[in-house]
């Protein structure tokens, strides 16, 4: 069937009977696949066949007056009576498409779909007229013997219409052919990709009981619903259905309850489909994730492994039970299952880049530089292999080795993590042109990395106590990228909050009408407003946004709460409101002590007299941050 993408069949068989309907299947085949050839039979039937020009764009009216002219043209015998009827009734359902552009017709003496016309559609579908397309074909589907015209136009509407216009136009179909069963198949997956899961749940219903074991996973393909409210609908319709006999709809029932923290019932559905199907591998894996939420780890474990035994080709299993092992930090077991599914699937790159990374991460760096050099024969893992010996040399401390492979990474997703990773063994060896010159290569060979270079690059310089240079740098590189927020904010955070308070709002104003709901541009405006008028009540406004985050809104980082923090503190600081500094910064200290947070704390301890807290709070500041021994690593002097 052309919905469910399978190939119509192309051959009749060898016989001198035959049916109208193999007939228009094997037409429309023919015709979706040579194009030439359907523009050279239509020029020929046209031109051969000039008695029927008048009969071209026809409107659907005229096809009914036609047909039921041609159905009482001779008087009927009472044994035809219902055969005339049924025309005039298929006939009078053409008019539910009446708004539809007109199709060119070859009325027949029988209510049978035209060649003409669907030559006509075929040819329309050609030039790119869907419209038009569309409409003769479905037009035509509603004539006798027409269930390939009927798919063809399926085919055609799901491409360009809607899926609520093809499910009416399916449904429609199918009241009219009620005993054709591919329809109720058509019809249950649109209602589900459509969520009216009344008439899914209805036609699903006719489907289980034409065939309680019908198989049902084509139907199922694409229509697992996104928003919870629609999984309810969704259970809410299945749950009705008899699934005991057939393993798709049982297993779907599972999934949907196991996502509403229903593992119990989950499980009956779930092993109900095993019984159908005991060794499908994402049933025993869906079983595997109902039962973590129910068995202890162990019980699970037995579980995947006892079924990976029974199914020792199935790498999928292997991988289950790895990231298993994984996620219950048993990384040595692991790691032995890993070299065992290595030495299986021994040409299986995924297995072997896995089993790779495992022995990096448990310090196994021999297994690692082995494993990773046989990925590097492998020209699609080439780069990954490079990238991973790079971090496995600077594990092992050989950094030239490490420059080496990290150098030859040229995949584009990971060559600016290895270049950043070059940069910084150029800085420990204090090498500063190395570090920029390999910058500036990367930013010659990737230009869509030349704004992070930048910044990379205007970094070293300010950390080489060259501000204004860096400063320059970034200035340079903004008119060349005017709206690219990474250099642009990078450039905000070198200026100084008073001497270039018009510059800095300037630039703050811009990235927020570039980004307006980026919390880090509106908390560095915040900061910019205080830093000038501590009594700001847009600036206080716009940090205490940030501060009432909660921890699970997805917007919340715990870098920039802090960040906020500190703002409020100095602002409240400033008007010698010390306990409201105290409020604000000691348990976020306690918890991630921060420099800056550290030297408001004291400023405030010292303004409450509190001697004891000066004292132990200097004292943990100078072992953990050098406080006051002029560490060059101090970026910004806070006291």
């Amino acid at each position: 069937m052309i919905f469910f993408g399978l190939s119509l069949q192309s051959q009749l068989e060898h016989s001198d009977q035959f049916s109208l309907q193999a007939l228009l299947r094997v037409i429309i085949d023919r015709l979706c696949r040579h194009h030439k050839l359907t523009l050279l039979l239509a020029a020929c039937l046209c031109l051969g066949t000039p008695a029927h020009a008048n009969l071209l764009n026809l409107s659907p009216d005229t096809v009914i007056t036609t047909t039921t002219r041609i159905s009482t043209s001779v008087a009927p015998s009472d044994s035809d009576k219902d055969h005339s009827s049924k025309r005039i009734k298929m006939a009078a359902s053409v008019a539910t498409f009446t708004s539809l552009p007109s199709a060119t017709v070859w009325q027949t003496g029988l209510n049978e779909p035209s060649l003409y016309s669907l030559l006509d559609a075929e040819f329309a579908a050609d030039r790119g007229d869907t419209r038009r397309a569309l409409a003769i074909y479905k037009q035509q589907s509603f004539k006798e013997d027409a269930t390939a015209v009927f798919e063809r136009a399926l085919s055609l509407s799901l491409r360009n219409e809607t899926v609520g216009a093809s499910l009416q136009f399916a449904k429609t179909w199918q009241d009219q052919n009620p005993d054709h069963v591919p329809a109720w198949f058509y019809v249950a997956h649109l209602a589900l990709r459509a969520h009216d899961y009344t008439l899914a749940s209805e036609t699903l219903n006719r489907i289980l009981r034409y065939d309680p074991r019908a198989d049902l996973s084509e139907i199922l393909i694409g229509i697992y619903p996104d928003t919870d409210n629609d999984k309810r609908e969704l259970l809410a319709a299945l749950q009705p259905l008899d699934s005991e006999q057939n393993a798709s709809l049982s297993v779907l029932k599972a999934g949907l309850l196991y996502q509403f923290n229903e593992p119990q019932e989950a499980l009956i559905h779930i092993n109900r489909a095993l019984d159908r199907q005991p060794d499908y591998v994402p049933f025993i894996t869906l079983k595997a994730d109902i039962l973590r939420k129910t068995e202890p780890d162990a019980t699970v474990l037995t579980y995947v492994n006892q079924s990976r035994l029974r199914n020792p080709s199935s790498k999928s299993l292997y991988l289950y039970e790895i990231r298993y092992l994984l996620d219950l930090k048993q990384s040595q077991d692991a790691w032995q299952l890993l070299l065992d599914a290595h030495n299986r699937f021994n040409d299986d790159a995924e297995i072997t880049l896995l089993a790779a990374l495992v022995s990096l991460d448990i310090e196994e760096y021999r297994s690692a530089d082995q494993l990773l050099n046989m990925l590097a024969k492998n020209s699609a893992y080439l780069d990954q292999a490079y990238y991973y010996l790079g971090i496995s040399a600077e594990r092992q401390q050989r950094f030239e080795q490490a420059k080496y492979y990290l150098n030859a990474v040229m995949q584009e997703d990971l060559v600016l993590a290895a270049r950043k990773k070059v940069m910084a063994f150029e800085l420990l060896n204090n090498d500063v042109d190395a570090a920029i010159a390999t910058l500036q290569k990367l930013r010659r060979q990737f230009e869509v990395f030349a704004p992070e270079t930048y910044v990379l690059q205007a970094d070293i310089l300010w950390q080489q106590e060259e501000p204004i240079e860096a400063l320059r740098l970034l200035t340079r590189a903004s008119r060349k990228y005017p709206d690219n927020e990474t250099l642009l904010f990078a450039r905000v955070q070198l200026l100084d909050d008073r001497n270039d308070y018009v510059i800095k709002r300037t630039l703050l104003n811009h990235l927020q009408a570039l980004a307006p709901s980026n919390l880090s541009y509106q908390l560095s405006y915040a900061q910019l407003l205080l830093s000038n008028d501590r009594s700001s009540e847009q600036g206080l406004a716009l940090a205490t946004t940030v501060i009432q985050i909660r921890y699970d809104d997805p917007r919340y980082d715990n870098e920039l709460h802090l960040q906020a923090l500190n703002v409020l503190a100095s602002s409240a600081l400033a008007y010698n409101n010390y306990s409201q500094v105290i409020d604000y910064l000691q348990t976020p200290y306690d918890v991630l002590p921060n420099l800056r947070s550290g030297v408001l704390l004291l400023r405030a301890y010292q303004g409450l007299g509190d001697n004891a807290k000066v004292e132990a709070l200097l004292v943990d500041l100078q072992l953990r941050f050098s406080f006051g021994q002029h560490n060059v690593n101090d970026r910004i002097q806070l006291y």
